[in-house]
């Protein structure tokens, strides 16, 4: 059960605690800004979560990523080959002004997290969000012997310096429009820049850095820079962005985004268990992310670690090459012919929503549904069971698309029940009545019923990954 008790380290956390998935389902307090609205300077919606979200897949949209994403920046002649050590991604032909999903496991081949890396250049590098895999980066830097200097940027919540001590601002823009804003800001001639390559700009007289990078099927575009630039950056990119329908979003439509794109952000991580990982769990403050994780959903499995995913689970095994020798190696090579389970969309039944919905007039109402984002934890996991009842998924995001009209969840089934149109069930709302999380509600389970659908969800974002626009990545 969760307690009040502060642990000085994960490792602490972990030999002291006899059922952690019982301890993380009832943990209060998420350390993620999606669910500590407070944490964050970015209001929740600028006009309606509907209008933002059509946006994106209309016209075009504006996010301000500054302040809930941590930076990791690592310089020093040891950088590339501690990376490369870390992480299951090929780093041949990595050059300066290129980016990739960045992917690190534990031994035993489970998903420790993932980050968006950047290759500055001069043995310069800079690694954006996925706090669990920054903190295992940082862990290796200190104490494995490289010659490498580490330097943390907290996301704005646990920021020292709040808002103002931020060292990058960052806007996402994305949408069918976004490339005519961009070409349009930019002083001068704006570059061509291929998926996921970065190059350096000029916008408002400010120094810029342009990753090609979108999340809605388009040429998307994230911008960066010095924080106190942020303003006059993005004060030119609404007035250029009038003509052609620019909306800036708030927490509510970008954290909706996972519903349409298929992203399985920030999985439970594989630290809790490894016996190669207990110096890490030792040196892990008991405040750490790890250490705060917020089990919530219906799905309650008998141990911790039965909660690790694969990055075949996720869909990030492309990534993946075996080129270089990297922790967990030999476990995923001996994955690779085996069976894996697939990333999908659950589309809800629209009946199912109605009943739910209804019922919150009544005395013994089912989970509330928060709209847009209906997940309410960090991470969710609900059960997902065939005809029969028996489980073969587990759902993790949950939330309300707008442009599909539809209550979806990302999940991870076996290869039977990954098929398009499989009729399957989604247990919703958390077993016993609720946790005794403070934000959930005492409500009973329902059974919903859900097709599978394709992950992505969005046909534009799969026509971008099947057209190999997104494989630089």
């Amino acid at each position: 059960m969760s307690d009040d008790r502060e642990y000085g380290s994960l490792e602490e956390l972990v030999t002291s605690v006899p059922d952690l998935v019982e301890y993380f389902a009832n943990n209060a307090s998420s350390p993620h800004a999606r669910n500590r609205p407070s944490a964050s300077p970015v209001p929740a919606e600028f006009s309606t979560w509907r209008d933002e979200q059509h946006a994106w897949r209309e016209k075009a949209v504006l996010f301000d990523q500054a302040h809930h994403m941590p930076e990791l920046f690592l310089q020093g002649p040891d950088a590339l080959k501690l990376l490369t050590y870390l992480g299951i991604n090929s780093f041949a032909n990595y050059q300066p002004g290129r980016a990739k999903q960045y992917i690190c496991c534990n031994h035993e081949g489970q998903v420790i997290g993932e980050s968006v890396l950047h290759y500055l250049g001069d043995d310069s590098f800079e690694l954006i969000s996925g706090m669990q895999l920054q903190d295992w980066v940082t862990f290796n830097a200190q104490t494995g012997g490289y010659d490498v200097t580490v330097r943390r940027d907290l996301q704005t919540a646990q920021n020292p310096g709040g808002p103002e001590g931020r060292t990058n601002f960052r806007f996402g823009m994305d949408g069918p429009n976004a490339e005519h804003i961009f070409t349009e800001v930019v002083e001068g001639t704006a570059p061509e820049i291929p998926f996921f390559r970065t190059a350096k700009v000029k916008i408002a007289g400010c120094d810029v850095m342009a990753l090609r990078h979108g999340m809605a099927g388009h040429k998307g575009v994230e911008l960066s820079g010095a924080y106190a630039d942020g303003p006059k950056v993005r004060a030119a990119l609404m007035k250029v962005g009038e003509q052609y329908g620019l909306t800036p979003a708030g927490r509510l439509a970008y954290f909706s985004s996972p519903s349409e794109g298929g992203w399985w952000a920030y999985p439970l991580p594989a630290v809790y268990t490894d016996p190669k990982l207990k110096a890490f769990r030792e040196w892990l403050p008991g405040t750490s992310w790890a250490a705060k994780a917020q089990l919530s959903g219906s799905l309650r499995l008998p141990k911790v670690e039965d909660y690790y995913v694969t990055p075949w689970d996720i869909g990030v095994n492309r990534p993946m090459k075996f080129d270089h020798d990297f922790v967990g190696r030999a476990a995923l090579e001996k994955m690779v012919d085996q069976p894996h389970r697939t990333k999908v969309t659950l589309v809800w039944n629209r009946e199912d929503v109605a009943a739910i919905n209804a019922s919150q007039d009544g005395p013994d109402p089912y989970k509330k549904i928060e709209y847009p984002v209906a997940s309410y934890g960090f991470p969710q996991a609900d059960a997902v069971r065939d005809a029969d009842g028996q489980l073969v998924g587990m759902a993790g995001f949950c939330g309300y698309t707008a442009n599909e009209d539809n209550m979806v969840s990302l999940a991870i089934v076996d290869a039977a029940h990954a098929a398009v149109g499989t009729e399957v069930t989604l247990v919703w709302g958390e077993p016993d009545g609720g946790s005794r999380k403070p934000h959930v509600e005492r409500h009973r389970q329902m059974n919903v019923r859900a097709t599978v659908a394709p992950a992505p969800y969005a046909a534009a974002v799969r026509r971008m990954k099947a057209e190999g626009i997104g494989k630089a990545a």
